[in-house]
């Protein structure tokens, strides 16, 4: 992406990491090595994609996990209209 404004929803995560996890982890505990700090971030991330609301436009307080199931359906058909041929 040339611009940050072109990728808003990766950068919208990143900031959201920022002020929700790494901003804290860092006052919270000195890490000693990379693994412990990833199996932090990797539980911070199992809880943002299944129990913290999401405040996304069309998301209407459920968790990304929850906005992505139920949008599967409609991904999946709107790719079999792309790829089957027009009748």
């Amino acid at each position: 992406m040339r611009h940050p404004q072109s990728n808003g929803i990766c950068e919208r995560l990143h900031r959201t990491m920022q002020d929700e996890f790494y901003a804290i982890a860092f006052r919270r505990k000195l890490y000693q090595d990379l693994q412990t700090l990833q199996n932090d971030l990797d539980e911070w991330l199992d809880h943002y994609n299944n129990e913290r609301p999401h405040s996304g436009r069309f998301c209407f307080g459920k968790t990304p996990l929850q906005t992505f199931k139920e949008s599967l359906t409609l991904a999946k058909q709107k790719l079999l209209d792309q790829v089957s041929p027009a009748a």
